[in-house]
């Protein structure tokens, strides 16, 4: 198979990622457009068919940009509103997560022989995105995008499916107030 050049590698992989998030969207799962154009472009990087997407200069600036901007936009005064109510579970939620995140990523490290740096990035609560692109940073991108997009995608199918169960069970939450 001939080389492909750069610029056409990278329509492939967006053409992959489209495809991926446009048929995720008839699933009805959450976040579908992102975790089926993961695993669109994903699938088409792991085939090993093509070279890794070479993002021509500030692109991935912009695409940070533009990822800030949508998580920005959700951000209202009626939300700011509801962290006078919501600021002890945001704390409590936190430092779980940060110090379950850390017990993990101490535990892969040392019992499965990941590199730390991988571990405790790879465990780290945060979203793909963010968590990639400080691995990135680091040097270590790739395996901690794996590691995320491993955990995102379990949680994108399994939690629905979760909260059904429980719902249909009569499991519910307490009522607020």
């Amino acid at each position: 198979m001939a080389a492909m050049s750069p610029p056409l590698q990278l329509l492939a992989y967006l053409a992959a990622g489209l495809a991926g998030g446009l048929l995720a969207l008839r699933t009805g799962i959450p976040a579908a457009p992102l975790a089926g154009a993961l695993l669109g472009a994903g699938l088409v990087s792991l085939s090993g068919r093509l070279d890794a997407a070479s993002w021509p200069s500030g692109t991935r600036t912009a695409l940070e940009i533009g990822i800030g901007t949508v998580i920005g936009t959700s951000l209202s005064a009626t939300a700011l509103g509801e962290l006078k109510q919501l600021w002890k579970p945001a704390v409590l939620i936190t430092v779980s997560l940060v110090v379950a995140g850390l017990v993990v990523g101490v535990c892969c490290s040392r019992l499965l022989g990941l590199d730390p740096l991988v571990a405790l990035l790879g465990a780290a609560p945060g979203g793909i995105s963010g968590m990639s692109l400080a691995g990135d940073e680091l040097g270590v991108g790739a395996p901690v995008a794996v590691l995320h997009a491993v955990r995102l995608i379990t949680v994108l199918l399994v939690l629905p499916v979760m909260l059904r169960l429980l719902l249909a069970s009569g499991i519910t939450p307490p009522p607020p107030g």
